[in-house]
């Protein structure tokens, strides 16, 4: 079994590529007769095809730069920035796409570029562009949101200032993403951690216990658990 962490971008990315997998099936077992006339004209109805296209080529690029351990950092920080390239042709077409941001966003975060990851995150939870995602791959890309806020190393007074909003933003967007999906462990665990942190002992270990109910071998939360006993 996956750990919670490694689950969650696994689920993110699953969320990319069921989206390059129905676009496929749609493309090869039978193409909607709406979209056959979009392809042989122009329109709205071609853009959103061709987005189609660019975020199914993305989604493959981001897939291999995942699965390219033994080719090197350097290989797969070249196809994430060839899956990024694809994500921009996607986003261009069908700026209302969600999936086409988090793609973006998950190709910029191979390559180590978090800041920019978390613009496109942003765009990709805009109330208007949210609304093309399910109650859980919204709750996966609020998570994922939240870590990125999190990670971010605080220096300065001025990085500290930040860094105290962060905080704020990353506990209301996991607080959203646990209200989507009552059964997110990884999101259930940090939103008890942020809770320890300010405290709030009684809150912390029930977000630890339901954490340890959807995920029973979630170490991180039985730690926490045994921290708070």
């Amino acid at each position: 079994m996956l750990p919670p962490g490694m689950a969650q971008d696994v689920a993110l990315q699953v969320v990319v590529l069921l989206v390059a997998v129905a676009v496929m099936w749609v493309m090869w077992f039978g193409v909607p007769r709406s979209v056959a006339q979009a392809l042989k004209g122009g329109g709205p109805g071609r853009a959103r095809v061709d987005a189609r296209r660019h975020f199914v080529k993305g989604a493959q690029l981001l897939g291999r730069a995942r699965a390219s351990g033994g080719g090197g950092v350097g290989a797969s920080k070249a196809m994430a920035r060839e899956a990024e390239a694809e994500a921009d042709r996607a986003i261009a077409l069908d700026p209302a796409d969600a999936a086409c941001h988090i793609l973006k966003a998950l190709a910029l975060e191979r390559q180590g570029n978090s800041a920019a990851a978390l613009a496109s995150l942003d765009a990709a939870l805009e109330p208007r562009v949210a609304r093309s995602l399910g109650a859980w791959e919204k709750s996966d890309a609020l998570l994922k949101r939240a870590e990125l806020l999190l990670a971010e190393e605080d220096n300065s007074k001025k990085r500290r200032r930040r860094g105290a909003a962060a905080e704020v933003a990353a506990e209301a967007d996991l607080k959203e993403a646990v209200e989507l999906n009552g059964k997110n462990a990884k999101a259930l665990c940090m939103l008890a951690t942020c809770y320890e942190k300010k405290g709030m002992a009684v809150e912390a270990r029930r977000a630890f216990q339901q954490a340890l109910e959807a995920e029973p071998r979630f170490s991180e939360a039985k730690a926490g658990l045994d921290r708070l006993s």
